[in-house]
């Protein structure tokens, strides 16, 4: 395990509108700001988005298993926010539903807001903390230094 100690930062209340974009919004104001290190909680609808539930395999890569949802439905996150080398990246996972069909996963194949999306940012600082390349996986991980 690694870890680190911070402190917490500014906070940012946000309202997305109908359309607009997850990772595109939050990450462009993760930019704006200099927002290194973050929590962020979503509440809110998505009008679509493409969702990873699990990897359809392991070895020797992971491939992963996109469900499509087709909304409008309710939507409930909790992510964070580190840099790689192009700037702040949000990893985040979120139950969304409709009706009776329920989805939990990374909304990391896109994700369009519905009516509204609130979303609340706790920046993170003090921390040395960096999504960096993981060879044997594939992904930029997170990786913390004291």
């Amino acid at each position: 395990m690694e870890y680190a100690v911070g402190k917490t930062g500014r906070v940012i209340a946000a309202r997305l509108f109908e359309g607009e974009d997850l990772y595109e919004c939050i990450e462009g104001l993760a930019q704006k700001e200099n927002i290194k290190s973050a929590a962020v909680f979503i509440t809110g609808g998505f009008r679509k988005a493409d969702i990873v539930v699990g990897p359809k395999q392991e070895e020797p890569k992971i491939v992963p298993d996109f469900r499509q949802f087709i909304g409008p439905g309710e939507v409930l996150g909790v992510g964070t926010i580190y840099c790689d080398d192009d700037g702040p990246k949000m990893h985040i996972h979120s139950a969304v539903g409709k009706g009776d069909q329920a989805v939990v996963g990374c909304p990391r194949g896109g994700a369009k807001t519905f009516l509204i999306l609130e979303v609340t940012i706790i920046e993170i600082e003090g921390i040395e903390a960096q999504r960096k390349l993981d060879e044997k996986t594939g992904f930029k991980l997170l990786r913390l230094s004291q």
